[in-house]
C-alpha cells in the first residue's frame, strides 16, 4: 500500500490510498494520535461504500528522517483494542469540546 498526503485548500489533509488491488482511494486525515508508544492515524474514505457506511481506516503512523509519513497496518488484535479504544476517547472529547463550544456562543 502507498500513500501521499496532500493539504486542501481548507487547510485539512487528505490521503491517496493505493490499495493491495490496485484501486486507489481518498481519505481525509481526521487525526494524528499517541496510542500506547506509537502514533496512529484516522482517515475516513471520502468517496466509496466505505464512505457511504461512514468507515474510519486506523493506521500505525510515523515519518521517515526527512518527514514523509509513513503508514503501517496494525498487526495484532491486541494493538488494534487499544488504538480504537483511544480513537473512541478522541472522539468523545471532540463532541465534548463541540457542546462546550456550542455553550459559549450562546
Amino acid at each position: 500500500m502507498s500513500k501521499e498526503f496532500e493539504n486542501e485548500n481548507d487547510g485539512e489533509f487528505t490521503v491517496t490510498l493505493s490499495l493491495d488491488n490496485g484501486e486507489e482511494l481518498e481519505c481525509a486525515v481526521i487525526t494524528i494520535f499517541e496510542a500506547g508508544d506509537n502514533d496512529y492515524i484516522a482517515l475516513l474514505p471520502l468517496e466509496g461504500e466505505e464512505a457511504d457506511e461512514g468507515e474510519v481506516f486506523l493506521y500505525r503512523y510515523s515519518e521517515t528522517d526527512n518527514g514523509e509519513p509513513v503508514l503501517d497496518n496494525i498487526e495484532s488484535d491486541e494493538e488494534y483494542d487499544i488504538v480504537s479504544d483511544a480513537f473512541d476517547e478522541f472522539l468523545d472529547s471532540q463532541e465534548f469540546d463541540e457542546l462546550v463550544d456550542a455553550d459559549d456562543e450562546e
